[in-house]
């Protein structure tokens, strides 16, 4: 076969790949935003603002673009359909890059490209590349507004262009696939990071090419590629910032000049330079400095997308993370020092005492020039405390807890005289949790099958978020016998099974090509291990991480692919031996394709997010909470109650009068200073407590030293905290502010509380003339967040009413029991509602009833064709526990006589949270205490065919729970935690029954569960 009809062909087929994902992504992607970084990557895109360190100005300048083909209306969709074309050209850069692997594999072996081999190796591409399309991870980055299908596309970007370099190296001009590689990586910083981790595998592609093979060659190739990651890294991102500065400095402090006009001048003279050097390169024939200075060129300008980012700061966005709008600023923002760092080679470990704390100074904008400020302090380890590649290193008391486990008791006593891990014991860790529990078991989902989407969280849990291959004894072996499984686990969407295929084939491939083209399995093998275990190392994830992290290996099951492709040629080379090559070919061909086309109907139904509202309805509840046209402030905490919000305000232009305040940010100067300022319809927030009180590294902790006793005003105590002259002495001779006072007394404005409807006419009587806010006796200290916020009450006039998502949330400063229960949040109250009823949480029913049947939206929840996956009924069951708040309304609805009005309420309750797919027993949260009052409330409404319709299949499936975890896995209980919690609920809702004079139903239930215990004693 001609190489030209071969290269036509394989364009056809990898753009036939490119439409069948294309077209299952576009038709699976979420209509709007999703959980978690979604909504804040949508409206940074949409309105270019600044997002969370370290930033993705280059995802969000083509957010922008998409953005631009509709209205705020659909914006979300089209940011999501670019996710959803990224993928698929991802999806299109493998096939072509399988195909070209798999040429080389014949020429290795001298075997010409006729056409049965040609389609072997067309078979492994649509193979290879339809299995990453189809896989969960890939699928999942596809329908959502993330930077990780845009990162996964750069990635398979820059390896095809090397293949293609690859091809043309011995053409003139070949090198300039190497400068747009240069330009790709420089532009995927503003993406994310992963993709400089393809650098070693290209570096040997030019190896392999250019030079003759050897040891000291593959060694020094192999710490060419550490240098150029390390350029790239540790050279240009940090230091461009850091020497901007430095010119910044003198360009403003010294010549007088606006700020970033030193910035500027650098940035534009390191770009003259490079092109003089570029240009006298050319002329005098030197093509590597050439090829060199050209590339760090266009690393340079792609990088420039940052300058974005330090633009639409300086514009003072609502969304400005961080602030990054000069220098100094940006290069803490793309250190992320916002979040801390983890150690790496040599440092201390989670039972080390600190030695001592090393000061820190940084530069902040003040008063139209850089003042140098105290930093933060960075702890210190004696030598004696350190370990070799520390991996157990978080001292949070929880990950403490969990590291204990691993702890043998064998180590050293450290310098306070505790147990040290040893390294065995560090290295068990590393392996058990780091290794196989957070990457193979991503890297298992994705090959063999998934059990379920409830996210796991401790190694060994049978019943979370494992692998499952749908092979019978198998699965039986490691997580128990899954046909006993209830309902909720058996039929759970994310229970895929792939039976090991996708596995199997990529052994194959790899074997073969190892076998048969050692070079390229080592190219490949480098991108498998730079973007998967190197990753790995280079986190050092903690214990107990938010959500499943699988998102970020995705490059890892990329270059899997590869050999999962070329897993088809080693099958059509078996068959070979008993039929015609082509005839062998095509059929191994079309039976590997059964492989990705079973992913596809085994990942549909937990992929395919259209129709679902869940997050812009969750966001938009929070905000109608809060009354309209009143200057509202709701208080958030985590990204799930905050991004959704950002996005309706930014994007949808919803509610823009309330103000998003988030204790995780209240603790940071910027965010502080941006409270201050007006966003849309919404006033500033007031503080008393001037700004160097508040920067960065000062008062991140804050002792209260109780020097009066008696209840004193809010605004004074408030008044010393705040003052940088009224500082404590410490036996060391420190200054620190301090609060002198636990008892403090804010005023309240009473005509502002009714004209703003704080208080409702009818409580008027309720309202004091003071608010005494008691700080607990065991709390000893403050946080800067409370700090604020205790600045805020104090200046507070009772002129905009104060909504908190949860009841006090970060903030132990004595509000709780101010707060009464609206819904989706608590509102602030000037009086004391824990005194008013103690039955039920203090409300207003009739604003709650109008709530519940009318205003709230719960994202098409109620529908069968919505996917509720466990993202979603984590937050609306055990976060927010919806049923529980419609129990909560029918109560005082009763309590108030209102039996109609409650049953109704009841009733749309358990309509729009309907029974099932929503997991019962699994997540043992408010949502089972929920049920149980509902089933109760009916009873008392004398409605007892309801509540047996409620507690029938609750009963049913709570007793398959328990058989389940009674079941014996290796010589004990499945999970005994697990049976002991769902006895307890069974146990309850039986008393219910007997209770209502209900005693058929409830001895019929309780005659199963005591049989069930006799077979287990």
């Amino acid at each position: 076969m001609e190489i030209k009809t071969f290269k036509k062909t394989d364009l056809l087929i990898g753009w036939v790949v490119f439409a069948i994902s294309a077209v299952v992504y576009l038709a699976s992607i979420e209509p709007t935003a999703s959980f978690w970084d979604c909504g804040e990557f949508i409206a940074s895109s949409y309105k270019l603002e600044v997002g969370h360190p370290p930033g993705n100005p280059t995802y969000q300048l083509f957010g922008r673009l998409f953005s631009l083909f509709g209205n705020g209306q659909q914006a979300a969709w089209l940011i999501n359909a670019m996710s959803a074309l990224a993928s698929a050209f991802c999806v299109l850069l493998l096939f072509w890059s399988i195909s070209h692997l798999g040429r080389r594999l014949l020429e290795a072996q001298r075997i010409p490209l006729d056409w049965g081999n040609a389609v072997a190796v067309w078979g492994a591409a649509a193979v290879g590349s339809l299995v990453y399309s189809f896989s969960d991870t890939a699928w999942f980055s596809a329908v959502e507004a993330e930077v990780y299908a845009m990162s996964s596309l750069f990635t398979a970007a820059v390896f095809w262009a090397m293949l293609k370099w690859e091809e043309d190296a011995d053409k003139p001009y070949a090198n300039r696939w190497i400068v747009l590689i240069a330009y790709l990586m420089g532009l995927s910083i503003g993406v994310h990071l992963l993709n400089l981790l393809a650098i070693p595998a290209l570096v040997f592609i030019y190896f392999y090419k250019k030079y003759p093979f050897s040891w000291k060659g593959a060694i020094a190739t192999l710490l060419l590629s550490a240098v150029l990651i390390a350029f790239v890294l540790y050279g240009v991102i940090p230091w461009v910032p850091k020497i901007s500065g430095w010119f910044d400095l003198l360009f403003v402090n010294v010549f007088g000049l606006p700020f970033n006009s030193g910035m500027l001048f650098f940035i534009i003279g390191l770009l003259v330079l490079l092109f003089l050097g570029v240009q006298h390169s050319y002329k005098k024939g030197q093509v590597l400095w050439n090829t060199i200075l050209l590339c760090v060129t266009v690393i340079i300008i792609g990088y420039s997308s940052f300058a974005m980012v330090v633009i639409r700061s300086s514009a003072q966005t609502p969304t400005n993370e961080n602030q990054p709008d000069n220098p100094f600023a940006l290069g803490r923002y793309l250190a992320r020092e916002q979040y801390g760092s983890s150690p790496l080679f040599y440092d201390g470990v989670y039972s080390s005492p600190y030695d001592t704390w090393k000061n820190t100074t940084q530069y902040i904008k003040a008063d139209g020039r850089y003042e140098r400020v105290k930093g933060p302090e960075m702890p210190v380890y004696k030598d004696t405390d350190k370990m070799i590649f520390p991996r157990m290193w978080s001292k949070r008391e929880t990950h403490a807890i969990f590291y204990d486990s691993y702890n043998s008791g064998k180590g050293k006593l450290n310098s306070d005289g505790k147990r040290m891990p040893t390294f065995l014991d560090n290295m068990v860790f590393f392996f058990d949790y780091q290794v196989n529990y957070m990457y193979w078991r991503y890297f298992m989902w994705n090959f063999a099958g998934r059990q379920n989407d409830i996210q796991g969280i401790n190694p060994g849990d049978p019943v979370r978020g494992n692998w499952e291959s749908g092979i019978g004894f198998i699965d039986k072996i490691r997580l128990g016998d899954q046909t006993k499984a209830p309902d909720m686990l058996k039929n759970n969407k994310a229970k895929n099974h792939y039976y090991m295929l996708p596995l199997l084939l990529g052994i194959a491939g790899l074997v073969y090509q190892t076998a048969r083209d050692k070079r390229n399995a080592w190219i490949t093998f480098l991108l498998f291990f730079m973007t998967g275990l190197a990753i790995v190392v280079y986190l050092n994830q903690p214990p107990y991480q938010p959500r499943e992290r699988d998102y970020a290996y995705a490059g890892s099951f990329y270059a899997f692919s590869i050999w999962v492709g070329l897993g088809v040629m080693s099958l059509a080379h078996l068959l070979r031996k008993i039929m015609k090559p082509a005839v062998a070919s095509s059929l191994a061909a079309v039976l590997c394709l059964i492989v990705p086309f079973q992913m596809l109907a085994q990942n549909w139904d937990d992929h395919n997010r259209s129709g679902r509202y869940t997050a812009r309805d969750f966001a938009a509840n929070f905000l109608n909470t809060c009354l309209p046209n009143c200057n509202a402030i709701i208080v958030t905490h985590g990204d799930n109650d905050t991004f959704p919000l950002w996005y309706l305000q930014e994007v949808e232009g919803t509610r823009t009068d309330v103000r998003v305040m988030n204790t995780s940010l209240m603790g940071t100067d910027w965010y502080i200073d941006q409270m201050q300022w007006r966003n849309y319809e919404s006033a500033p927030v007031v503080f008393s407590i001037p700004r160097v009180s508040y920067t960065y590294g000062t008062n991140e902790i804050l002792p209260i030293y109780e020097r009066v006793s008696e209840r004193v005003s809010a605004i004074q105590a408030v008044g010393v905290m705040g003052n940088p002259k009224a500082k404590l002495q410490l036996a060391d001779g420190t200054m620190i502010n301090y609060l002198p006072a636990r008892k403090l007394r804010i005023p309240v404005n009473k005509e502002n509380v009714l004209a703003c409807g704080i208080v409702p006419e009818k409580d008027a009587h309720l309202i004091p003339d003071y608010m005494d806010l008691d700080i607990p006796e065991n709390k000893n200290t403050l946080l800067k967040v409370e700090m604020m916020f205790l600045d805020l009450l104090a200046n507070y006039q009772w002129d905009r009413p104060i909504y908190m998502v949860s009841k006090g949330g970060d903030l132990n400063i004595g509000i709780k029991d101010y707060l009464r229960f609206d819904g989706m949040a608590y509102k602030l109250m000037p009086f004391k509602t824990t005194e008013l009823s103690k039955e039920v949480p203090y409300m207003d029913t009739q604003k709650m009833y109008n709530l519940l049947m009318h205003e709230y939206s719960w994202g098409r929840m109620d529908q069968p064709d919505v996917l509720l996956d466990y993202h979603v009924t984590y937050l609306y069951l055990v976060q927010q526990a919806i049923r529980q708040m419609y129990t909560q309304v029918a109560k005082a609805l009763i309590l108030e006589g209102e039996l109609e009005k409650a049953e109704e309420i009841l009733d749309r309750g358990m309509e729009v949270m309907q029974q099932y797919p929503l997991n019962y027993v699994v997540q043992p949260s408010l949502n089972e205490v929920g049920v149980m009052e509902a089933i109760e409330l009916y009873y008392f409404l004398e409605e007892p065919e309801k509540a047996r319709a409620l507690a029938v299949p609750f009963l049913d499936e709570t007793f398959k729970a328990i058989e389940y975890f009674l079941g014996s896995h290796r010589g004990g209980f499945l999970s005994a935690q697990d049976a002991e919690s769902a006895i307890s609920t069974y146990v309850h809702v039986n008393d219910i029954l007997m209770l209502n004079n209900d005693p058929e139903l409830g001895g019929e239930y309780k005659n199963k569960i005591e049989e069930l215990f006799d077979r287990f004693q």
